[in-house]
This record gives C-alpha cells, sequence and structure tokens, in this order.
C-alpha cells in the first residue's frame, strides 16, 4: 500500500540504495546491492509499480521521483563498479609484479679456446724475440704453395701433402703457411725475421691425431751469417718458454724439400721427463716440429742471393703443441665444442 507521502518514501528507498553500495567492498556484494536497490522487489521498483492508483498529477510528481532516484542509484552502482573494478586490478598487478631493482642472472663468462692460448704464446715468444707476424690469404696458388717451396709440378715431395683443391690444379687452400714466407720476402728485402700463423688445410682423416683443417705457426729468419747454430739456439729457447725450463731438446736429421739441411725437433716428454710412458711410446721424446736452414731455390723465389745471404724457418702444428702443454689425448676435443672439456682451460 502507498505510504501517506510517497515522494519521501522515495527519498527513504534511494538513501537505502546508497548507503548498500557504498558498503560493498568486493564485485559480488555490489551484485547484490543492485538488486536490492533496483532488482523487481527493490523498493524503488515496488513504488513504481503501484504508481497506477495515483492521479494523473500525482504520478507526474512521483514519476519524476522515482525516475531521478532510479538516475542516481545507477550513476552510484556504476561509480562503484568503477572502484572496484581498479581495485581488483590493481591487486593483479600487485601479485603479477616484477621487482625490476633484482640483479639479474649472471651469464658464464667466456674464455679463450686453448688453440687461442697456445697460438697467443707462442707469437708471445716470438715476438719477444723480435720477430714479427705475417698473413697470407688461405687460398693460395700452386706457385706459392708447391713451385716457389722447390717443388716443381712434377716433385715427388707433393705426395706428402693431400691437398685439397679448388680450380683445377693452380688453386688450392694452403696446406701449410710456408707460402707467407715466399710472399713475406718478396715484400721486403733481407734482413727478415717473420713468423705466420694461421689455418691450414688437408684432405685428412677426422681422427684422434688428424683433423682437415688445423692451425700452423711457421717462421722464417733471413740474414747475412745465419747458421744452423742460430736455428738451435731459437728453438731451443722457444720451447723452454712454451714447456718450461726443465725440458730436454734434441734435433734428428729429416727431409724437407724447402730446407737443407733439415731436421725434426724433439722434446723430453712432459709426462714422464724422459723416462718413458705411454704418451711418448716409451722413447722419452716427443716430436715438435721441422726446421732446417732454408733452401737456396727458396731465397731465389723470394728475390733473394743466396750468395748473400742464409736462413732458417721451421713449422709446427699448433693443436697437437696444445695437447702435449695441456695433457689433451684426442684432437677432436679441440672442435666438439664441448663446454664440459673447454671449462677445464677456465682462467
Amino acid at each position: 500500500m502507498m505510504s501517506d507521502d510517497p515522494v519521501a518514501e522515495v527519498s527513504r528507498a534511494q538513501d537505502e540504495a546508497l548507503a548498500s553500495i557504498a558498503a560493498a567492498s568486493t564485485p559480488e556484494q555490489l551484485a547484490q546491492a543492485r538488486v536490492s536497490s533496483i532488482g523487481q522487489k527493490a523498493p524503488l521498483s515496488q513504488i513504481k509499480k503501484s504508481m497506477g492508483s495515483l492521479s494523473a498529477e500525482e504520478r507526474k510528481t512521483l514519476g519524476r521521483a522515482v525516475q531521478e532516484a532510479l538516475a542516481a542509484v545507477e550513476e552510484a552502482l556504476a561509480a562503484r563498479a568503477a572502484v572496484l573494478e581498479a581495485g581488483v586490478e590493481a591487486e593483479r598487478l600487485a601479485l603479477d609484479r616484477v621487482d625490476v631493482t633484482l640483479p639479474g642472472r649472471g651469464g658464464a663468462l667466456g674464455h679463450p679456446h686453448p688453440i687461442s692460448v697456445m697460438l697467443e704464446r707462442i707469437t708471445d715468444v716470438f715476438l719477444a724475440m723480435g720477430y714479427r707476424v705475417a698473413e697470407g690469404p688461405e687460398v693460395e696458388t700452386d706457385f706459392y704453395n708447391f713451385e716457389a717451396l722447390n717443388m716443381p709440378p712434377d716433385h715427388p715431395a707433393r705426395s706428402l701433402w693431400d691437398t685439397l683443391y679448388i680450380a683445377g690444379a693452380s688453386t688450392l687452400l694452403r696446406t701449410h703457411t710456408s707460402p707467407v714466407q715466399i710472399r713475406a720476402m718478396q715484400k721486403q728485402p733481407p734482413p727478415i725475421y717473420v713468423i705466420a700463423p694461421g689455418r691450414t688445410f688437408r684432405r685428412d682423416a677426422f681422427d684422434a691425431s688428424h683433423s682437415p683443417m688445423f692451425h700452423q705457426v711457421e717462421g722464417l729468419a733471413v740474414d747475412r751469417g745465419i747458421t744452423f747454430a742460430d736455428l738451435k739456439g731459437t728453438l731451443d729457447a722457444f720451447a723452454h718458454e712454451v714447456f718450461g725450463g726443465r725440458l730436454t731438446t734434441r734435433f734428428r736429421p729429416s727431409y724437407f724439400p724447402f730446407t737443407e739441411p733439415s731436421a725434426e725437433m724433439d722434446v723430453s716428454c712432459p709426462n714422464c721427463e724422459g723416462a718413458g710412458c705411454a704418451t711418448c711410446k716409451r722413447s722419452g721424446w716427443i716430436e715438435l716440429l721441422g726446421c732446417g736452414m732454408v733452401h737456396p731455390n727458396v731465397l731465389r723465389a723470394g728475390g733473394y742471393d743466396p750468395e748473400e745471404v742464409s736462413g732458417f724457418a721451421f713449422g709446427m702444428g699448433v693443436e697437437r703443441i696444445a695437447m702435449r702443454a695441456f695433457g689433451i689425448t684426442d684432437m677432436r676435443q679441440l672442435f666438439d665444442n664441448d663446454v664440459r672439456f673447454l671449462a677445464r682451460f677456465a682462467g
């Protein structure tokens, strides 16, 4: 039944609705407040339904009051919903918050590869002796790789190198860094003291002691009055710098087409100190490098007069020296990129 003052009743219903909306602290409570404020059984809805028994003038007055009350309630509901939604979003962001002030996870620091370490060590020893570094192309011509090194096309010594040819028989991947010696001599008059570090290529199987790509360091010294004694003294000093002062060196006669006389240089086994072990095959010695006095034909190919100057040359495989210095038994480990193996050489 309609009260004596329906407009006052509308005002009270509006106040109650606004109070319930303001008291809602969660979206669920606000949904309940919406039902109790503007639902079918809400006081304002009931007043609106009972307006049919009023006169036209009373309906007009009461209808305006009800519409204003419903508008106020709808506005309050929307405002409260926005506040609660912002609170939910803020809570969700707080839970998902990432503290960017925390220190990041540190990445593992890298370190030089064993081959790089040995290349640098070898280079530093000869730089300290007054040598300079010379470089040349990895794709070479037959002239620089063989002919200028006293190996004409029909020379049997060519079979010692398993050559990888690129374009016929004239262009190839260099089998040693010796071509750099010829190029260095052609660029300057004597005296010359150079080393030539770099990659070389041969048609070798990839196994425990061979690789189709490997590194070499070759050296050349040409001056007036150079003798085999200078060669021995230079390489003996080098071996002691790299492997330590306790080892012994020896030179055995050998053959290379670009040196005469030629020799193989051995060092006493660093594992057994010459007593004999599995590493040195019970001999007490490990072959280190090849060397010799520069052949006169090689000096001529470089533009030098063998009647005026003499010189010596040597060449060594960096991988095998690294294996002996670091106790590595399988060359393939140097190329496998296994971080567990490489971590042994950190620091």
